[in-house]
């Protein structure tokens, strides 16, 4: 059945993880999303990280149910073909630095006068003003710049620590497609496109405000909080292993003190409230990690579960794979792809139950689509030839042996 997104045709120039990622959760929901890449190499991340038969997991994943087309828009026939393509779009996306769309002849003005409702996406790394607009930018240097590596910073040295997954690129990929679909909500109901833009530092700092930036929230009060309060690593050692386990409420301190044994906890006036078990929180972790340090973590966690105290064992990656959470879910589903052979996935997140669109379609391989998608278009036999020869357009790939 097709997803809620049936219908929509995305064109994206998107390259790397923001934008394929946001492109990739649009077409999970349904969305026609056409790739389009340059000749030769197309989108870096194919060859990004591990691999098989050419084709990088990270590709793999961020790339399904979405179409390729190889275009060279450094000529100006490739440039008119994908204006022809932008007319039967409803949203286009691209991540270039600000600037360059505009230099290629691509940028929001250009694309608006051939698609009037077009909504147009410009995902960047600091926006468009700023002495950082025209910076490069990967994952690493939005943790940095945000605050997110200094709330991630070690305890007791200080010393800032990055987030080991590309969560900038992530919080910017799912901020992307929700602004999408709010964009395509309001041309419902006004008729109009318009112009969504969008930095990956916008997001992150954003992302983290609510609890990673609380000292600063009220004006006439910055800095009175301790800077690490609310940037508590709680993972604690067992006899064979780790837990991790909290406790916020009044109800479940006192089922930690009775898991745990220690009903001196509950007398102790450092503890007698949640905001005095903030501000002692140094030594109300000490006194945790000691008393979890007594027992296995399978017998902790029949213990804090039998108090309601919220609680997980610290699964290793592999064991993410076989946890009965995880296969009651049905999250992890296997797709064979063409090229990279069988492949593991997390399936789309959100479930719909009138519009379900569960079926994974493989990344694409390069210009795999090509011939289709510009016969879509209009673009008759001799033409498309002719723009092949001139290597204006390329595809489909040969096929690749295992």
């Amino acid at each position: 059945m097709p997803g809620p997104l049936d219908g929509v045709r995305i064109v994206d120039l998107s390259t790397m993880v923001s934008g394929p990622l946001a492109t990739q959760i649009l077409g999970d929901q349904g969305a026609d999303v056409i790739k389009v890449e340059a000749p030769g190499s197309g989108d870096l991340v194919r060859r990004l990280g591990t691999a098989r038969n050419g084709m990088s997991a990270i590709f793999v994943t961020a790339n399904r149910n979405k179409r390729s087309v190889v275009i060279n828009l450094k000529d100006a026939r490739g440039r008119e073909l994908l204006g022809e393509l932008v007319r039967t779009a409803d949203v286009f996306v691209q991540n270039f630095r600000p600037g360059t769309a505009e230099r290629m002849g691509i940028g929001e003005a250009a694309l608006r006068k051939l698609a009037p409702r077009l909504v147009y996406v410009s995902i960047s790394g600091f926006g468009e003003r700023g002495p950082y607009a025209h910076k490069r930018v990967y994952d690493p240097v939005i943790q940095a710049l945000s605050g997110l590596a200094a709330i991630q910073a070690d305890r007791e040295t200080g010393r800032p620590r990055m987030v080991r997954v590309v969560i900038p690129d992530k919080v910017t990929a799912l901020t992307a497609a929700q602004a999408v679909t709010a964009a395509l909500y309001a041309r419902q109901q006004t008729g109009r496109g318009q112009h969504v833009r969008l930095s990956m530092l916008d997001a992150v700092v954003s992302l983290l405000w609510h609890e990673g930036m609380t000292r600063f929230t009220f004006v006439d009060r910055d800095g009175v909080e301790a800077s690490q309060r609310l940037s508590q690593d709680l993972i604690f050692e067992t006899q064979d292993g780790y837990l991790t386990t909290g406790a916020v409420s009044d109800a479940e301190w006192r089922g930690l003190a009775r898991a745990t044994e220690r009903p001196e906890w509950l007398e102790d006036p450092r503890f007698a409230t949640p905001t005095k078990r903030v501000a002692n929180v140094d030594a109300r972790l000490a006194l945790m990690a000691e008393a979890l340090r007594a027992r296995t973590t399978e017998a902790w966690l029949q213990r804090l579960d039998a108090e309601a105290v919220p609680c997980a064992p610290v699964l290793a990656r592999r064991d993410v794979l076989t946890h009965p959470q995880i296969a009651a879910s049905e999250l992890l589903v296997e797709v064979e792809h063409p090229v990279a052979g069988r492949t593991r996935q997390a399936r789309a997140a959100a479930r719909f139950d009138a519009t379900p669109a569960d079926e994974l379609a493989p990344a694409p391989d390069l210009g795999q689509h090509t011939n289709e998608i510009l016969q879509e278009i209009g673009v008759d036999a001799g033409r498309l030839e002719a723009l092949r020869e001139a290597g204006v357009v390329a595809g489909p790939a040969p096929q690749r042996g295992a």
